[in-house]
């Protein structure tokens, strides 16, 4: 039979990512040096548009663009594929088209979603990411991954698509409850684990919101600095990207099957780390007093570092294998050797069989 072979060049994608106090009261002089078309879709959630939207709007109408707004309720509970008819809607109503823009306002589910739409309506329109959450400008806003859950996980419909630009203003953080800024510290304590002591060692110095947000742009550049080296190495998160993982199989879990009602993210990828760390001292895998570090530093920053029910892992646990981690019966899970230093093994769900009878104890 006939066979053609179609080459496509290889696609190269480079996006300014700017870290700058007072940066959202700027907002329509860096569109303007971006973008030079006429309509831009706001699209925010009710929380971020009561604190930010307004000045946004305004700012970017008085630049000269065409400029409406998506509100969307609050929380992880929104970020479904059964909310994107909607969202897809108001871009037709709009008469959004492929030269036109969107601009994601929010956290990490504002973000997720946003990019998904961009990435999907009409193949694909331009956006630009503007987290207000200390997990979305540490983590999530950076790296192209975008997606929206199912019932049966988290995460599992999405697309690698990056942002036009991106832009984080540290003072935003300042409006955030302390459960959100503990979240995102969660994600800060991540980056420690699994690439850097030395940021490691200073949050363990640390233990209030406070003494962080004195060093907050130091913090913020550190762990994007990190992400970017590790997102340029490996951007279809096949191999080195997945070390970014760590915590998050289990701490996906966790959320999916509370129904993303009882534990936040950065609750369930800081139990995560704690347990992940327990088993793989266990078995010989992670230096001896790793997990106890983890579990210091994470209570330092108002972090839970176990369930409140150990029995339900027996019901937890296959939400494991659903997971998009799940390489050809394979789970790819990260460990680490030692603080600064993790690597990635190919296991199974047994890996986790201690939980599932009962919870591991310390």
């Amino acid at each position: 039979m006939p066979e053609l072979i179609v080459k496509v060049p290889a696609e190269e994608t480079s996006y300014a990512l700017k870290i700058e106090k007072n940066l959202l009261s700027q907002i329509g002089r860096e569109i303007s040096a971006l973008f030079s078309g006429k309509k831009i879709m706001v699209v925010t959630d009710e929380t971020v548009h009561n604190h930010y939207g307004e000045n946004v709007l305004n700012q970017l109408r008085r630049a000269g663009f065409e400029v409406q707004c998506i509100v969307l309720p609050p929380g992880e509970q929104t970020k479904t594929f059964s909310s994107m008819p909607a969202i897809f809607s108001q871009l037709i109503e709009f008469g959004l088209t492929r030269s036109d823009l969107i601009i994601a306002l929010g956290g990490g589910v504002v973000g997720d979603i946003t990019g998904f739409a961009a990435a999907t309506y009409l193949r694909g329109i331009s956006f630009v990411q503007i987290p207000t959450t200390l997990l979305a400008q540490v983590d999530s806003s950076v790296g192209g991954k975008v997606g929206v859950d199912l019932p049966e996980g988290k995460n599992l419909v999405g697309a690698f698509y990056h942002p036009e630009l991106v832009l984080i203003d540290p003072l935003v953080l300042e409006t955030l409850t302390n459960q959100s800024f503990a979240d995102g510290m969660a994600e800060v304590i991540k980056y420690g684990c699994i690439k850097d002591q030395n940021l490691f060692n200073h949050l363990m110095e640390m233990s209030s919101r406070e003494e962080v947000m004195d060093q907050i742009e130091w913090v913020i550049e550190t762990c994007c600095t990190i992400k970017k080296t590790v997102v340029q190495e490996d951007e279809k998160d096949t191999s080195e990207r997945m070390l970014l993982n760590f915590g998050h199989t289990l701490g996906h879990a966790i959320e999916a099957y509370y129904h993303y009602e009882v534990y936040s993210h950065g609750q369930g990828v800081a139990i995560g780390m704690v347990e992940l760390s327990r088993l793989a001292e266990e078995q010989g895998l992670t230096q001896t007093g790793t997990t106890e570090k983890i579990i210091k530093i994470l209570e330092n920053h108002q972090l839970p570092t176990k369930l409140e029910t150990p029995a339900d892992y027996a019901e937890i646990l296959p939400y494991i294998e659903k997971d998009k981690k799940n390489f050809k019966g394979n789970l790819n899970i990260i460990v680490l050797e030692e603080i600064g230093s993790a690597r990635r093994i190919k296991t199974d769900r047994t890996f986790f069989s201690k939980l599932e009878v009962g919870g591991n104890k310390p």
